[in-house]
This record gives C-alpha cells, sequence and structure tokens, in this order.
C-alpha cells in the first residue's frame, strides 16, 4: 500500500504540478491581454483626440476668415522732415512717414497734437548716425522707435503703425 500511495501521491504531485503550471500561465496570459486591451483603448483615444482636434479646433467658416483679414486702415501723412545726422560730416535724413490709424476718427485726436509728434521726431532723429539706418534691422529700430515716440505724444490714442514713404541719407 505503499508502494500505491506512494504512487498516488506522485500523480497527486504530478496533478497539481501541472494545475500550478497552468495556474502560473493564466496570469500571464492574462497579463499580457490586459496590456493590449489598454494599449489598444489608448491608441484609440489618441486618435480620437487628434481627429477632433484636427476637424473642429482651426475650423472656421470663409465669413469668419474674410472678416478676419479685412481691417479697414487708415492713413494721416506726416510732412516731410529733412534733419542733420550726429556726424562730423554735413551728413542729413529726408524722412516722409505715414502714420497708420485704426480709423478714421484718430486723425482728428492726431491733428491738434502734431507739433508734439513733430518735436519728437526732430529730436530722436537729430541723435542718429549713418550706422544707426544701415541695413533692414536700423530702418526697423528707426521705425518701433517712432511709433514709440508718436504713441507717447498722443497718448492715450494709439497709432498702428509707422510707414515710410522716403528715406533718404546724404
Amino acid at each position: 500500500m505503499a508502494d500505491e500511495g506512494g504512487a498516488n501521491v506522485d500523480e497527486d504531485m504530478g496533478e497539481d504540478v501541472a494545475a500550478g503550471e497552468e495556474a502560473e500561465g493564466a496570469p500571464k496570459k492574462s497579463k499580457k491581454m490586459l496590456f493590449i486591451i489598454v494599449g489598444a483603448v489608448v491608441l484609440l483615444l489618441v486618435a480620437a483626440g487628434a481627429a477632433y482636434f484636427i476637424l473642429f479646433s482651426g475650423a472656421k467658416s470663409d465669413d469668419e476668415v474674410s472678416a478676419a483679414q479685412i481691417r479697414p486702415s487708415f492713413f494721416y501723412d506726416l510732412p516731410t522732415m529733412t534733419v542733420n545726422l550726429n556726424s562730423d560730416d554735413d551728413e542729413f535724413l529726408k524722412l516722409s512717414v505715414s502714420l497708420e490709424l485704426s480709423d478714421e476718427t484718430m486723425k482728428d485726436i492726431i491733428q491738434p497734437r502734431m507739433a508734439r509728434v513733430v518735436d519728437a521726431f526732430q529730436v530722436y532723429l537729430r541723435e542718429l548716425r549713418r550706422s544707426d539706418l544701415e541695413g533692414s534691422a536700423g530702418i526697423y529700430r528707426l521705425k518701433e522707435e517712432l511709433r514709440r515716440r508718436v504713441n507717447l505724444a498722443i497718448f492715450p490714442a494709439e497709432i498702428d503703425g509707422i510707414l515710410f514713404r522716403e528715406i533718404l541719407v546724404q
């Protein structure tokens, strides 16, 4: 009986080992399936979010696009200014400028303050050197500084930009 009992024990152990291997294999398979399912769900969510963003976030009607692009501008021409540059030579700068305005009523605000605007321009321009005006970077700095000075002179009103009609350095 001991032999039979021993054989039964071995058989029982063999069945337990086989059941244990199946039990260990099942969690491994279930973990792998879980990762695959979670990955697929995440991938679907990302794809759905991207599709929503592409289709709905930037979509504007033609009327909205054309209304946003068309912005009326009004221009106010300043008198031509000629100033000596800050140099040993007899160099001078001749400058014609237009102010870009957001609406036509700005002309009525600027007109009474024109003496301040011209004075601010003259004081700044007389301190420039020829090297300050060289290249596109020099012209850009000139444009931004003139815009800043106009906005200070006509405060609380504000212009949108400066446009050069003529720049001559001799």
